[in-house]
């Protein structure tokens, strides 16, 4: 099922200020790979990675930086199980500038409103998010525990060894949140962090929390500290 650019929208897709100048019969999905879309996996909840994923591959289809999606069509083809998981994902990607959502007239009836969504590229999801982080007022104190945030998440997507839940998990700690808390952000029993916690602890030679969360910020400014964890 492939989506077709909104001939509608097209006046918006030249009149965007953020608008890059890359085209997408430039992109390379698997340019992807690597610290970068690491990150943005990262951020994404699973339900929003696989809508941005299906999103990203459909306006590339269709060589255009605009498509309307409608529900269903985003079901249909992420495979998720209901609208509201949809409605989540997308309100999801907005707030983590991954896609921005208008409403434009249809064509041949000017009554008609269409939804249409801009869809960015990685590198350019990342751009939007540091520029929103430079931009935001924060006390000295939450701009510090971001940027402590920032350089663990570094770390983590530098390695190759983590599953995702295991990668959510250590992010988690870097954070300071406890077993329970960290089980009741990704919606899974206190147990089950104690499971990935230990994977977590052998792939990075530690023996209990303050030592992997002491690794993983002490580390910060080492370019090689991904390496040195696998040895």
């Amino acid at each position: 099922m492939k989506s077709e650019p909104n001939e509608g929208a097209s006046g918006l897709v030249s009149n965007m200020a953020s608008s890059p100048k890359i085209t997408y019969q430039e992109i390379d999905l698997t340019a992807g790979k690597g610290q970068m879309v690491s990150k943005l996996w990262l951020n994404h909840s699973q339900v929003e990675h696989q809508i941005y994923e299906v999103m990203l591959a459909e306006v590339m289809a269709a060589k255009t930086r605009v498509c309307a999606f409608s529900l269903r069509q985003l079901m249909v083809l992420t495979r998720l199980p209901n609208y509201s998981a949809i409605r989540r994902g997308l309100n999801g990607l907005i707030q983590k500038h991954s896609i921005e959502r208008y409403k434009v007239v249809g064509d041949g009836n000017l009554r008609q409103q269409v939804t249409v969504y801009f869809v960015f590229t990685p590198e350019e999801i990342l751009e939007r998010n540091r520029f929103a982080a430079d931009r935001s007022v924060l006390d000295e104190n939450s701009a510090s525990s971001k940027a402590v945030i920032g350089h663990a998440m570094s770390r983590i997507a530098e390695r190759n060894d983590l599953s995702r839940r295991e990668a959510e998990v250590a992010i988690c700690c870097a954070e300071g949140l406890t077993n329970l808390e960290i089980g009741k952000r990704l919606y899974i029993s206190e147990q089950t962090v104690k499971f990935h916690l230990r994977h977590i602890f052998v792939k990075y030679g530690v023996k209990r929390r303050t030592e992997l969360i002491s690794q993983l910020l002490s580390q910060m400014n080492s370019p090689s500290s991904g390496k040195e964890s696998r040895k």
